[in-house]
């Protein structure tokens, strides 16, 4: 039986009234998003149609998970709600905490134990608020929520960007910061702008050496990684009918990295096979019974340029495999035309490393896949040039692809099994040699290849593309090897073309597991203990922010003006800083650290004006908030890019910083940075970023007249005693306002209760 049947039967129960209601208040057929987003409007039944990219609207979703590096500021942050339980069904996962080193088994060691105050502490704090959780090494957050939780025609959200991921089983799953999490966990309603809509229509199938994750790495190159910003991107077509339920989950996940609120697929027998598969008959019987609303209209479809904001048509049967990179996940390369690309750039040809797994790539039809090239390689005694590593995406995955002999094929090329986590998807590879910082080129299958994520080495080429397409470039040792066209040499001099993969969509004898690693709550847990050591260098007890004092913020310095891409990587990165999630002072020594300084083309070098020294951006930042002096980011072009981790907004707030002022956000740390009582305004005219200079003491002249749809005006003092008059525009509705006002979303939250 499914995990919260009965919340899902409820869902069912009231989504056929809710749509037709929404169908005659729109007057038109609807899309599977909008069925979805109208069905669950905290006001349940609809009185008003929404427009699309001006509304914003109050929601009420299904679910929430987190994974263990954000669950830990937002239970934090929980525990000042005042609440006993949570009101909605929510897990924990620990999945970010396992560094990828040794092996399966070694670093899950090392892990439980350098992170054991940490698992203890989501363990427990679980355990008293009615939360499941699940252990590390259990696996990875999103293919958990794939294989246990996601349904078609639900809503959830989640505390990492990658909660897209289970629209491949028709969900709408959306990543937020925690405080948007600790919201829904207290019972309350969920903001969101009404998204636009983006269509894709997929024709054809997908045949040879083409995945699904070809697909995204194409729609990634056409809309770029902001192109998605506000929009909802819904599938559909005989294409999508055509592929796996996990293969669909690929699409959704990396649908990210176009800045997407979410991606979703209509129902269809793919996910009646696969939620069969995984245990979950009983909302295949569930769904059935409201199968029509779990897709988009007939008339959507079949007219789709009149009902979506934008229409893309992809003919997969014509569609080529892609490798994008290096540096940014949206820069498509067909591997046809990746021979002159990497002569023309200079990227390094040599492969060193093939990876595949993360919670973009890891299932049983991903594994299979890949291991059928291994199986050909080593059938025709080819040597791989490359070192290859996996992470299997849950135990459930890793006990199945071992009963099937997976795991060994692999292992018969010197494959490392890793744990079953994230790994060096997010930094977490304790890869030997990075710290030598030499060029070099890998491939995997992760979703984002941002400079240093991987390994920390910002002269690492990372490249993205599919689990299959990774083997073959790792077996070649080749990134311009393409295996359609060309042949390896094997260890009798023989010219071998590999034969495009093969591999079940799910596993002939069933999944299979001894211990999938989950932990249920207590049925009370009102008499279970949080501790949290006042000395810890890993927890630290939240201390609500000051509220707004109702004045202008006068004498403001310049913190940083970030130059070009500046992702929540940047703001606060992962890797080794991980350890320090749970403690906002200590992992505030990271804000800001990879921003690149416009007026020195350096990271973590800006300068002090009351010293007029230069030091790391979280050093002069603790020197302005020590000295009474507020300060303010600048940045550029979809700032906030990439991970959901509010970090990226806490960091500035706790360390003075009132307001970030760019070109454009990404839509997550936008609203993260509102949520934490911050000021995130853009430019009216973008060029303005340009009159900003180095020693600009800034003054807001309006801030007293705060309101929704009023520019704010802020004065630039120059050195010299020139002055820019900048105007700053803002999306903060009423509601949001008063989060300004209070401090932070999570003061009201604490006030109401």
């Amino acid at each position: 039986m499914a995990f919260d049947i009965e919340m899902i039967k409820k869902v069912y129960g009231t989504m056929a009234a809710r749509v037709d209601k929404a169908r005659e208040l729109v007057g038109r057929p609807l899309t599977l998003s909008e069925k979805i987003l109208y069905s669950h409007l905290w006001e349940g039944t609809p009185s008003q149609a929404f427009s699309r990219g001006k509304d914003y609207v109050d929601f009420a979703p299904d679910r929430v998970a987190c994974q263990d590096a954000t669950a830990q500021m937002a239970l934090l942050q929980f525990m000042h709600a005042g609440k006993k339980t949570v009101a909605v069904p929510t897990t924990v996962h620990c999945d970010h905490l396992i560094q990828a080193k040794v092996g399966a088994t070694a670093d899950l060691a090392v892990a439980n134990s350098q992170s054991k105050e940490v698992f203890d502490f989501l363990s427990s704090v679980s355990n008293k608020y009615g939360i499941g959780f699940w252990k590390p090494g259990s696996g990875i957050i999103h293919q958990i929520v794939l294989e246990n939780y996601a349904f078609p025609g639900g809503m959830m959200i989640g505390t990492d960007s990658h909660t897209v991921n289970a629209g491949g089983l028709g969900m709408l799953a959306i990543g937020v910061g925690g405080a948007d999490a600790v919201d829904v966990m207290s019972g309350m309603s969920w903001e969101l702008k009404f998204p636009k809509l983006i269509g894709v229509k997929l024709t054809g199938k997908l045949n040879g050496w083409t995945a699904p994750k070809d697909v995204i790495l194409k729609v990634a190159d056409i809309l770029t990684v902001k192109g998605g910003t506000g929009a909802i991107v819904e599938y559909f077509g005989e294409g999508a009918i055509n592929m796996s339920c996990t293969g669909k989950g690929t699409i959704c996940n990396m649908g990210a990295e176009i800045g997407a609120t979410t991606s979703t697929f209509g129902y269809d027998d793919s996910m009646r096979r696969y939620l069969a598969a995984t245990g979950r008959q009983d909302v295949v019987d569930a769904a059935d019974t409201v199968a029509d609303y779990l897709t988009g209209d007939a008339e959507v479809y079949a007219n789709p340029s009149q009902y979506f904001d934008e229409l893309i048509e992809i003919n997969l049967s014509e569609l080529e495999p892609h490798i994008n990179g290096p540096f940014t996940p949206d820069r498509g390369t067909p591997v046809s035309k990746m021979k002159e690309e990497a002569a023309k750039n200079e990227w390094p040809l040599k492969v060193e490393w093939g990876l595949i797994g993360s919670c973009t790539n890891s299932s049983y039809e991903d594994m299979a896949r890949a291991a059928s090239i291994v199986e050909q390689a080593v059938a025709h005694g080819i040597t791989p040039k490359a070192e290859f590593g996996i992470n299997p995406g849950s135990e459930q995955i890793r006990y199945t692809i071992e009963r099937d002999g997976i795991i060994a094929t692999f292992e018969k090329m010197g494959t490392k099994v890793f744990t079953n986590a994230c790994g060096p998807c997010i930094g977490q590879w304790d890869r030997a040699g990075a710290d030598k910082g030499e060029k070099n080129t890998i491939v995997h299958s992760f979703n984002r290849n941002f400079s240093k994520r991987a390994d920390g080495n910002p002269n690492t080429h990372a490249f993205v593309t599919s689990p299959e397409m990774v083997a073959a470039l790792a077996i070649s040792g080749d990134l311009s090897f393409n295996p359609i066209t060309d042949t390896l040499l094997n260890d009798k001099g023989e010219a071998v073309k590999l034969l495009p993969p093969t591999g079940d969509e799910l596993p002939k004898r069933g999944f299979d597991v001894e211990d999938a690693g989950f932990q249920a709550p207590a049925e009370d847990g009102s008499s279970v203990q949080v501790a949290v050591s006042e000395t810890s260098d890993r927890l630290q007890l939240l201390a609500p922010f000051d509220a707004w004092d109702g004045k202008n913020i006068s004498g403001a310095k310049l913190l940083i003006k970030a130059f070009g891409k500046c992702t929540t990587d940047h703001i606060s990165m992962a890797g080794p800083w991980l350890r320090f999630r749970g403690h906002l002072d200590n992992i505030s020594n990271n804000m800001l650290i990879g921003a690149v300084n416009a007026y020195n083309q350096e990271a973590n070098k800006v300068k002090n004006q009351l010293t007029g020294e230069y030091a790391a951006v979280p050093a002069v930042a603790r020197a302005y908030k020590a000295a009474g002096v507020p300060s303010i980011v600048v940045g550029d072009q979809n700032y906030g890019e990439g991970s959901s981790r509010e970090h990226a907004a806490m960091e500035p707030r706790f360390l003075g910083v009132k307001a970030v002022l760019v070109k454009s956000f990404a839509r997550i740390h936008e609203t993260n940075l509102k949520k934490q009582g911050m000021l995130a305004l853009t430019f009216a005219n973008e060029a303005d970023y340009d009159k900003i200079q180095e020693n600009d003491t800034i003054n807001f002249l309006d801030l007293t007249e705060f309101a929704p749809g009023k520019p704010l005006t802020l004065e630039f003092v120059h050195e010299d005693g020139s002055k820019d008059i900048i105007l700053a525009n803002h999306t903060y509705n009423e509601s949001q306002i008063g989060w300004f006002v209070a401090g932070s979303a999570l003061n009201l939250i604490a006030a109401n209760a």
